[in-house]
């Protein structure tokens, strides 16, 4: 009781330890709120290195990596803003509740901060690469504010400007080692990012059925029937537009390849379908050894058959 009542004052070296595991519990929250798992999107920047079959040139490369952490930089700080404005709706979310900002881990006025941090490094290091490669991170984070302000309640507009968001990133993957932008390139992206998108809408009605959580708003204006039809006809037209591309391609082996997008496509369906586990692709791409395994051979024999007719 009596040292309940009268405790023994902290020593300046406990001081300084509670500081620094503050300061350190802010650092790994900050680092958490960046969402990196997420970015394994960004890797779409290196299509333009792998289709021109430059693969072998180190300063493509790098340039192709630069444009990669660019891109990072950009997609965290839309992430941060994006958990700022949502933070009262996250805290109602079984799993989203848990996220720095929503938990009080970070603090809103931070992660602004630091969205603006990124957003400037991410201009930085794309003007580095040239006045288009800063235009197509301006058109990217432009894009990303109006999904967080706006966009992302409307119904399918949501979905169809995350598609546009992996269009961006594969042009400016392209823009950032100097080589022809793809219309194919371009066309498969959009289509492959509406396809998760939707898949996630699809994980996110299902969560919302099962458990009554507070979904976000635009799920109001969908339903589980017409969310598979779409997913199943987007995921239709992803396989065509990939086939149409080997077919039209400077080299006919490319058609090698399609048994593998075939695949990853379906493998994700049975996954969506029968676990429900669309509503975080990011999760699924990056945890699933049969996709894992489909996307590096995938990745391989591209690079083997593009290198070996370049």
């Amino acid at each position: 009781m009596e040292a309940f009542l009268h405790p023994t004052p902290a020593t300046p070296d406990e001081v300084e330890q509670l500081k620094t595991r503050v300061r350190l519990g802010v650092l790994r929250a900050a680092f958490a709120a960046l969402r990196p798992r997420q970015w394994s999107k960004n890797l779409l920047l290196f299509a333009g290195v792998v289709f021109a079959a430059k693969l072998g040139d180190a300063v493509k490369v790098a340039e192709a990596l630069l444009a990669f952490g660019a891109f990072c930089a950009a997609s965290s700080a839309a992430y941060l803003v994006n958990d700022v404005r949502d933070v009262a709706h996250d805290r109602l979310h079984p799993v989203k509740r848990l996220r720095p900002i929503a938990s009080g881990r970070l603090s809103g006025r931070t992660a602004l901060l630091l969205a603006t941090l990124l957003a400037a490094a991410s201009a930085a290091l794309s003007a580095g690469l040239g006045l288009r490669s800063l235009a197509a991170i301006a058109a990217f984070i432009l894009l990303q504010l109006g999904y967080s302000l706006g966009l992302k309640h409307l119904v399918l507009v949501d979905v169809m400007t995350i598609g546009a968001l992996f269009v961006v990133r594969a042009a400016a993957g392209a823009v950032a080692v100097q080589v022809p932008i793809s219309p194919w390139l371009l066309l498969c992206s959009g289509l492959l990012a509406l396809f998760l998108g939707l898949a996630k809408r699809r994980g996110e009605l299902v969560l919302v059925g099962a458990d009554a959580t507070p979904g976000r708003p635009v799920l109001e204006g969908y339903s589980l029937a017409i969310v598979d039809q779409l997913v199943g006809v987007v995921a239709a037209s992803t396989v065509i537009a990939y086939a149409l591309y080997t077919f039209t391609a400077h080299t006919p082996a490319m058609m090698l390849t399609i048994p593998f997008v075939v695949f990853g496509v379906c493998r994700y369906l049975l996954l969506v379908h029968r676990h429900d586990l669309g509503e975080e692709p990011e999760t699924v791409l990056l945890s699933d050894r049969g996709i894992l395994a489909c996307v590096a051979l995938w990745i391989a024999s591209s690079a083997v058959v593009l290198g070996a007719f370049a």
